[in-house]
Formats: structure tokens, sequence, C-alpha cells
């Protein structure tokens, strides 16, 4: 496996290796051992599946009080894929790493907590899996304009198809310090989990 590091501490890109031939390909998807020293290290309790069309931008999404790492790839398509670092005091605070996910490069982002996520469909349709360090909570999650100038976020796509939600989310300087993650905040319960 290629771990390539990016400029945000914390988030990496993974490019698993690919034994492929005639018949098609196998990969490892996880390795609990080898992802770990990958620097993905909390547990996952989470497995989510989702489908989405060309065009659809979702996010830029995240749990307050019960922080999500996510370890996320494309089953089929393509899509670009967003992590950008929203935790109160850290260092690079407002900076953002993006990077083209596929079935074609079977490249693997890892987001860890206190990042909000999101990406839009480059694709006809695309399915989108992702491993979560912590359980959905509906009651707890937030997030921030997907286009926020002070952020400014590269995407590929100038119109995308948003939820009512997600086309109404607060711009990062108007959410009040209290609705965001803090730098350093120890793991949750769940987290610490073996």
């Amino acid at each position: 496996m290629k771990v390539i590091p990016t400029d945000l501490p914390g988030v990496v890109l993974l490019e698993p290796k690919v034994f492929g031939d005639h018949r098609g390909f196998f990969l490892e998807t996880f390795q609990q051992e080898r992802y770990r020293q990958a620097g993905v290290d909390l547990p996952f309790v989470q497995d989510n599946h989702s489908r989405s069309r060309r065009g659809v931008l979702r996010g830029l999404h995240f749990q307050l009080r019960h922080p999500q790492g996510k370890l996320v790839q494309v089953m089929r398509g393509e899509v670009f894929d967003v992590a950008v670092d929203i935790r109160r005091g850290s260092p690079t605070f407002g900076r953002w790493f993006g990077a083209v996910l596929s079935d074609e490069n079977h490249r693997q982002l890892y987001i860890p907590p206190g990042f909000a996520h999101g990406f839009c469909v480059l694709s006809e349709e695309v399915d989108f899996f992702y491993k979560c360090t912590e359980y959905y909570h509906p009651e707890d999650e937030d997030g921030v304009f997907w286009r926020d100038p002070a952020i400014g976020i590269d995407w590929p796509i100038a119109e995308p198809l948003l939820s009512e939600r997600d086309a109404s989310l607060p711009l990062l300087a108007d959410m009040v310090p209290e609705r965001l993650p803090v730098y350093g905040a120890e793991p949750t319960a769940a987290q610490k989990a073996p």
C-alpha cells in the first residue's frame, strides 16, 4: 500500500496494492495493522454506502459531540473528495485537501475526527463507501457551506445538486465557536475502544 501524506496532519491518501490479471482484480480495502502503521489507528464502528448521480454534492458535514473519522472510497464511479480542518485552535484551521477517488484508481482518503467532509460526483453515478470511527448521530450532525469563500475549495463543478439542508449550511466564520471541534481534543469513548 502506498501512503501519500497531505499538508493537513492526519489526513492521508492511500493507494492499496491491486493484484489484477485478465480475470479481474483483488485488493485489501482494510487491514488493521497495515492501516495503523499508515496513521489510521482508531477503531471503526460503522460502515456506510451511498449512491449518487452526476453533479450531486454532499457536505461539508461533521459531528461535534461524536466526531467521526472516515476512511472513504469509491466502489463504482468517480468523485472529488474533500477534507476541511475546522478544529478551533488548529494551525491548519480552514485549510482543505481534495483528491479524485474512483473505481479505477482505488484510492482511499482518511479524514480524522474534527474535520468536515464532502464530495461531488464526477461520473454518471457513484457508489461511495466509508468506514466511520463513531456511530452516526443525526441530532449531532452539522456542517459548513460547500462554497465558503474563506475556505476556497476548488470544486470541479459550478452548480451542484444539493440537498435543501446542504444549500443552507453556514459559513465557517459565521459558526459560533462552541459549534466547532477543538484541536487536540480527546477521542470519544467509542474511538478509544479496542
